[in-house]
């Protein structure tokens, strides 16, 4: 979060409320888990929300009541 949102937004901006960087973060934080590919190596290009729901099932399964 440090590198990759808050020090490019400071960089880029002047925030004048939390607001305005609350909704810059939210704008970040959907790009970075719904639409840019994750590099890990059993993510196989897929998003993080992707791999997220393609392993749901899998955690259900594995879960210890």
């Amino acid at each position: 979060m440090l590198n990759e949102c808050y020090l490019v937004a400071f960089r880029k901006r002047l925030y004048a409320s939390r607001e305005a960087l609350q909704t810059d973060l939210d704008h970040f934080l959907a790009k970075y888990n719904a639409e840019r590919p994750h590099h890990g190596r059993w993510c196989y290009g897929k998003t993080p929300m992707q791999t997220c729901l393609d392993s749901l099932a899998l955690a259900k399964e594995k879960q210890i009541a």
